[in-house]
């Protein structure tokens, strides 16, 4: 199996939320609000148009110009692989949200479950119970989504590789608990537990699969803890990881640069070592 370092694979830009102090773990920050917006448009046009070939949305679901454009865009962070002609071939998303005070602060509250009669009280459970988790361990809570890959990587380690750059860029942010909404398409939510997610539970019972009528497919949703990836697959993080502190990081404006603790920086490098030089998923809603 091909290693996910390989120079002749796509390379990763990191998109910052828009008002966030970005930590000095990352090396290579610039202010560019030109080329975070292009980026940006170029991510929602390609999410936009990836789920509407899918037939997740429908086309007046997109912006004149085909973006998919969401509120939570504005306040995530964005892991985008660029193939070899710099052009968005694959896209994740993690929204924080630790400062949310209960269910209804959060994004995944639009979730279909929320309304089922059945399952959306044990819904609202499960999911501050993880936020609760996250408090109690003082660490962040989040949700991921915006999971697009190109038809053409489909058959690669391309959504592999998203998925593990993202769990590596929560690890570089201290790691979270969170959940992720996951589609049955080109078995997203097998993917997703193949890397070590797990449904969510309600009193110690998973949730089971629901239809979602918006994105019209059958849909889980799942949780995870970014600190603790399928054993075999901890190597893979830790990696990519030692290479996205080089990854270019582009803001949109100027927000000043955190200060990370040396015990924060010794969570968020465990596992690897600084290297010298950079090292040669169907959408979830």
């Amino acid at each position: 199996m091909m290693h996910p370092g390989t120079r002749n694979q796509t390379q990763f830009a990191i998109l910052p939320p828009s008002r966030v102090l970005v930590s000095n773990v990352f090396r290579n920050v610039t202010v560019d609000k030109q080329r975070h917006s292009e980026l940006m448009s170029e991510m929602q046009r390609f999410r936009g148009r990836i789920y509407a070939g899918d037939g997740a949305i429908r086309a007046t679901d997109l912006t004149p110009d085909g973006r998919h454009r969401v509120r939570a865009d504005d306040e995530s962070w964005h892991v985008l692989a660029l193939d070899n002609s710099g052009q968005v071939c694959s896209c994740l998303r993690y929204l924080q949200e630790e400062r949310a005070s209960g269910f209804d602060d959060l994004w995944v509250r639009h979730a279909a479950l929320t309304r089922s009669p059945a399952l959306g009280r044990d819904f609202r459970k499960a999911v501050e119970a993880e936020m609760s988790r996250a408090r109690q361990m003082r660490i962040g809570f989040g949700e991921v989504g915006g999971w697009a890959v190109a038809e053409d990587h489909r058959r690669t380690l391309e959504p592999l590789r998203i998925i593990l750059a993202t769990y590596a860029l929560l690890e570089l942010l201290g790691g979270c608990v969170g959940v992720a909404t996951a589609t049955s398409r080109h078995s997203s939510a097998t993917m997703l537990r193949r890397i070590g997610l797990r449904s969510l539970q309600s009193d110690g019972v998973d949730l089971p699969p629901y239809y979602d009528p918006q994105y019209s497919c059958e849909m889980e949703v799942l949780r995870f803890d970014s600190r603790f990836p399928n054993p075999k697959y901890r190597a893979w993080v830790d990696q990519l990881a030692s290479g996205m502190v080089h990854a270019p990081v582009i803001c949109r404006a100027r927000t000043g640069r955190d200060v990370q603790t040396e015990s924060n920086l010794q969570g968020a490098f465990r596992g690897f070592e600084m290297p010298t030089a950079e090292p040669a998923l169907a959408p979830v809603a």
